[in-house]
C-alpha cells in the first residue's frame, strides 16, 4: 500500500492491517488494507477485498450505533476508507463476551477460572452462553501482544478514572445488546467482540471499527443449540478460522514457530469467509470494488478539502 502525503498531515501510523494519516490533528484518514493479522503477526499472504468488507461493515454498524453513543466517524469515500475525528484513545480495549469461546475457553480449559478480574462459574462447555455478558478487558499494545487486564487494575494503573470507567462499561454493555440484535435478524449470535475509545474534550467517543470479522465473532443460530448439545464444533465466522487452521499447522506467533504455506486456495477460502460475513451480517450483497493509488489519492484528497 502507498505511503501518502496529504495537506495539513500531521502523523502517519502504519499498524497490522491499517495505514492511519492524521490531518491537522484533529482528523483521521484510515485506510484498511487487505493484510490479515493474526497471534499479532502479520500474514504472508493478502485476503482480496478484506479490506473493502471491514470498513463497510464497520460504517454500517456505525450508524446502527450510533444512538447509543458518539462515534469518530464521519464519511466512507472510497471502498477502503474511513475518515473522522480524531480521539485522545484509552489504551485498553473493552472486550464483551457473550459465549465462552475463543481465548476465554482457552484459559477456561487449562483449570483457571477467573479472567481480568472475572469469576467464571464451574462446569462451563465450549460455547456456552453466560448468564449475562461479561467484560474481559486486555490492554491496547503498540507492538507485540495484548495483555488481559482487570477493571481493578486499569483504575490502578490510571488508564482510566473510576467514572470514565462507569461510561465505557455501560457503552460496551449497551453496544453489544446492539449487536446481538442485528446478529440475531440476520440468523446469527454475537458471540464476542471488542471495542475501543477515546475522548473528544471530555466527551467519550466509539472508536475504530465495530462488530467486524477482525473484532468480533458470530455463530450461526442455526443449529447452535443442537451442535452444543452434541459437542460439535460450531459453525462460525470470524478470524478464530484462522487462528485454528495456524494453531493445527503448530503456528501461535510464539518465538521460533513459522507461519505455515499459505496456499491460493486458503487465500481464496479466506476471502469468501469475510465476503459471506458482510452478506450475512448486513443483509446485503458484496459488490467488490477495486480502485488504483492515483484515484484513491484524488478521493480522499477531495474529501479533505470539501471537510475544510
Amino acid at each position: 500500500m502507498a505511503n501518502f502525503q496529504f495537506k495539513g498531515q500531521t502523523n502517519f501510523y502504519s499498524g497490522k492491517v491499517r495505514d492511519v494519516y492524521t490531518i491537522n490533528d484533529d482528523i483521521l484518514v484510515m485506510i484498511a488494507s487487505d493484510r490479515l493479522s493474526a497471534f499479532d503477526v502479520i500474514l504472508p499472504r493478502t485476503i482480496p477485498y478484506k479490506g473493502q468488507v471491514l470498513t463497510e461493515i464497520a460504517a454500517y454498524m456505525m450508524k446502527e450505533c450510533s444512538e447509543i453513543c458518539p462515534n469518530w466517524l464521519e464519511v466512507v469515500p472510497a471502498p477502503n476508507v474511513s475518515i473522522g475525528k480524531k480521539c485522545h484513545p484509552f489504551k485498553i480495549e473493552m472486550v464483551v463476551r457473550g459465549n465462552l469461546t475463543g481465548h476465554a475457553w482457552r484459559t477456561y480449559k487449562d483449570g483457571k477460572r477467573a479472567l481480568c478480574g472475572v469469576q467464571l462459574p464451574d462446569e462451563m462447555k465450549e460455547n456456552d452462553f453466560f448468564e449475562k455478558p461479561i467484560i474481559t478487558p486486555s490492554t491496547k499494545a503498540v507492538d507485540g501482544h495484548d495483555e488481559d487486564i482487570s477493571k481493578d487494575e486499569i483504575l490502578k494503573q490510571q488508564l482510566a478514572t473510576e467514572s470514565e470507567w462507569f461510561i465505557l462499561e455501560k457503552y460496551a454493555l449497551q453496544l453489544f445488546d446492539k449487536g446481538k440484535e442485528l446478529a440475531a435478524k440476520q440468523g446469527l449470535i454475537l458471540a464476542d467482540t471488542k471495542y475501543e475509545f477515546g475522548k473528544i474534550n471530555d466527551e467519550v467517543y466509539l472508536m475504530d471499527e465495530i462488530h467486524t470479522p477482525d473484532s468480533s465473532r458470530y455463530f450461526y443460530a442455526d443449529r447452535f443449540t443442537e451442535r452444543l448439545k452434541n459437542g460439535e464444533k460450531q459453525k462460525q465466522l470470524s478470524k478464530e478460522f484462522v487462528r485454528e487452521w495456524l494453531m493445527d499447522n503448530d503456528f501461535m506467533g510464539k518465538e521460533g514457530q513459522a507461519v505455515p504455506n499459505i496456499t491460493d486456495k486458503k487465500v481464496e477460502e479466506i476471502s469468501r469467509r469475510y465476503i459471506e460475513l458482510f452478506e450475512n451480517i448486513t443483509g446485503q450483497i458484496f459488490i467488490p470494488k477495486i480502485i488504483d493509488e492515483e484515484k484513491l489519492y484524488k478521493v480522499i484528497t477531495n474529501t479533505l478539502n470539501k471537510m475544510g
